[in-house]
């Protein structure tokens, strides 16, 4: 069975519903235009357009989509789109995580730079020596984990 493409069943569903592309597109609040790339595989509506087109039309997201229920052009955009999207959200996780612990590692630095040293009377000296390490772990921590995002991102793009 030949596979059907979306443009396929957009042009199949607005013949069905014997509707012209500027009928079409005012029902769906797009331009004509919209609808000619979309029928001539041009362009592919987003997934809110879809979810709109299948509320519209009282068709599933299943049939809209799939078509013959073999995998298209326009599955393979929605599946592209949601990993892409997923490796974004990673990205901008990790990049958050890590300049959050850089900053944590600056705050140590300033509490041990305005924090008060000073002798008791047995002799005693009292200082949060311990603040420098630390400060140098956050940032150590957070450089690391920004760099190992940006080069697992980059990777990914690469494929």
């Amino acid at each position: 069975m030949k596979e059907m493409e979306f443009s396929d069943q957009i042009k199949q569903l607005r013949t069905e519903n014997k509707m012209s592309q500027t009928q079409f597109a005012e029902k769906l609040h797009v331009t004509r235009q919209a609808v000619s790339n979309w029928e001539n595989n041009r362009n592919l509506p987003d997934l809110e357009m879809l979810i709109e087109i299948s509320q519209v039309f009282h068709i599933s997201l299943d049939q809209l989509i799939l078509g013959d229920s073999d995998m298209n052009k326009m599955t393979e955009k929605l599946i592209k789109d949601t990993d892409e999207n997923r490796k974004a959200k990673f990205n901008m996780v990790t990049t958050l995580i890590g300049g959050f612990l850089m900053i944590l590692g600056f705050v140590c630095f300033f509490i041990k730079a305005n924090s008060v040293e000073y002798i008791d009377k047995q002799g005693i000296l009292h200082e949060n020596f311990y603040l420098i390490p630390v400060g140098y772990i956050f940032l150590l921590i957070g450089l690391i984990v920004i760099i190992s995002g940006g080069i697992s991102y980059l990777r990914n793009k690469r494929k």
